[in-house]
């Protein structure tokens, strides 16, 4: 049976990132994807202009209706926008019983604009990540949720896998990506049994990386009703790492632009007439 998976966020009018790139990732994996909107985000490869927040009653009312009617196996959830809305869809998802819920605490964009208030910060370390199955933090975004310096070495890593742990989620998935100075992008998974897990890639040089965050929890939420939490992640991060590869067969935007997360279902792209 085909999984029915929700992705609960923001908008990003290029395709690359936000809900567009959630739907993309988890129907490029054999899911179904459905969507309730936080907020309506006015951003291109080359950064955030601005936002507006869904009023919180018209998110529950997307939640609700789509709970109502469909079998969810799945949620992700990124950009919350306000306190106001992570409470509301936390109080939301515990109603209906919500499983399999990927939560990326979406708090800085690629080009580092914040995408959340004060307010949400709160919200989300006491009402959604407790919910989460599995949390999936950059660096940036675990020092924002610890309060603690963005300087990172091996010991405090796992130490702060650990710290994010007790915050209430089931797992942690910790994204390497930002350790520059490594020629390997290396992810770190802890969860109840205490292993450490290592799910280590070569780094790609590709300014193409708008939306990785997005790409990546979408493709885990779309793959945890078929396999064991270890699995997914370790599949979803050989689908962006193909995604990553092939960004460069595409052509959008003058920043920093989108994986190309169909690499694996469309055809080699053609040449245009008269190149």
């Amino acid at each position: 049976m085909i999984a029915n998976v929700l992705t609960i966020a923001g908008t990003d009018p290029t395709g690359g990132a936000g809900i567009q790139a959630d739907i993309k990732a988890i129907s490029a994996l054999g899911a179904y994807a459905m969507s309730a909107i936080t907020a309506v985000v006015a951003q291109n490869t080359q950064g955030v202009r601005c936002f507006t927040a869904m009023d919180a009653g018209l998110v529950a009312d997307q939640i609700d209706a789509v709970f109502e009617d469909v079998r969810v196996d799945a949620v992700k959830i990124g950009m919350v926008a306000n306190g106001e809305i992570s409470r509301v869809i936390a109080e939301r998802l515990t109603l209906h019983g919500a499983r399999n819920i990927v939560f990326d605490p979406v708090m800085i964009a690629s080009s580092g604009d914040s995408l959340v208030d004060r307010d949400a910060l709160r919200a989300l370390r006491d009402h959604l990540i407790p919910l989460a199955t599995v949390i999936t933090p950059n660096l940036p975004e675990a020092a924002t949720l610890l309060k603690c310096s963005n300087a990172w070495t091996q010991e405090r890593l796992h130490a702060a896998m650990e710290e994010l742990l007790l915050m209430g989620s089931k797992w942690v998935l910790l994204k390497g990506g930002h350790l520059s100075e490594s020629d390997e992008s290396t992810d770190l998974l802890l969860g109840p049994d205490g292993e450490p897990r290592r799910y280590p890639a070569p780094r790609i040089d590709t300014p193409n990386d708008h939306g990785t965050g997005c790409t990546l929890s979408s493709a885990i939420a779309a793959l945890l009703p078929y396999f064991p939490v270890p699995e997914a992640v370790a599949r979803a991060k050989t689908y962006l790492h193909g995604a990553l590869i092939a960004s460069h067969q595409l052509s959008v935007g003058e920043g920093r632009g989108p994986v190309h997360h169909f690499h694996a279902l469309w055809p080699a792209p053609l040449e245009k007439a008269g190149e």
